[in-house]
């Protein structure tokens, strides 16, 4: 299992996964997450612009991000993603938050399959607080010790139906099966992996508060299948009719458990 390393500002911990993102976060003791839409998605130079200075409005150092929300115009090319990745990374190099364990901010990066934007851009932000401000929220747990009356905040990162450390497209998951089976394989395999990753992150699956469902496929033949044996519906699934981030990728999907969430101009 992967060993989870603290973020620079021992305030959350993250889960490796690529240099471009993290597989997932979750708030270290003393701390919990705060989710932040923009209600005008931003371009993504503005966006951490409007990210820094709400981290200062709220007193919060940059160090204090640990998710990231995009929205791209179309699927990338396998090598122009890593292009765009590159640009990315350094604005979070420049913050200060990668360091030799790796990039801590998790990430989801889809395309709206309708009225796309014409750039990258930012749809939404978390970030972490002191537990005890939060506290304007009666969901708000007021502390994340052992003995919390409330379950640590945590985010899952955007994950689609490509096995990591395969070949890639050959790894990817029912490849180019677009049918009720072929859907149904993908959203298990990623559901499953998500699982396993909640479990190494140290959160609790049932106390998850959102999951977010990325296709411009149908979801309802596999909502029975997949997301109901797995205790998702109680939650109503928010389902983008977007597209994976990569070309040939079909069916992605993030997850969170966040207490307070704010959306800002």
């Amino acid at each position: 299992m992967a060993t989870l390393h603290n973020s620079v500002g021992n305030d959350y911990a993250f889960l490796p996964g690529g240099a471009p993102f993290s597989s997932g976060v979750i708030a270290l003791p003393g701390y919990e997450i705060v989710r932040v839409r923009f209600a005008r998605p931003l371009p993504v130079a503005r966006g951490f612009d409007a990210i820094a200075a709400h981290l200062r409005g709220q007193q919060r150092p940059l160090t204090a991000l640990c998710a990231a929300e995009l929205r791209s115009p179309l699927p990338f090319t396998f090598d122009g993603f890593s292009e765009f990745n590159a640009g990315y990374v350094g604005t979070l190099r420049r913050w200060g938050l990668v360091r030799q364990e790796g990039n801590p901010v998790s990430r989801s990066n889809v395309c709206p399959v309708h009225s796309p934007p014409d750039e990258p851009v930012f749809h939404a932000f978390c970030y972490t607080v002191p537990a005890g401000t939060a506290q304007a929220s009666v969901l708000t747990t007021s502390d994340h010790s052992e003995r919390a009356p409330g379950p640590r905040s945590f985010v899952l990162a955007g994950y689609a139906e490509w096995a990591e450390g395969t070949p890639f497209p050959d790894g990817i998951v029912a490849r180019g099966d677009r049918s009720a089976t072929g859907l149904a394989t993908k959203a298990a395999f990623v559901l499953d992996t998500l699982q396993q990753r909640c479990t190494a992150l140290g959160g609790q699956w049932e106390a998850l508060t959102a999951v977010q469902v990325y296709t411009e496929h149908e979801i309802g033949p596999v909502v029975a299948s997949e997301f109901a044996p797995r205790g998702l519906t109680r939650l109503g699934l928010h389902w983008h009719p977007c597209r994976p981030p990569v070309e040939e990728l079909e069916f992605e999907i993030d997850a969170r458990c966040v207490r307070r969430e704010l959306v800002i101009d």
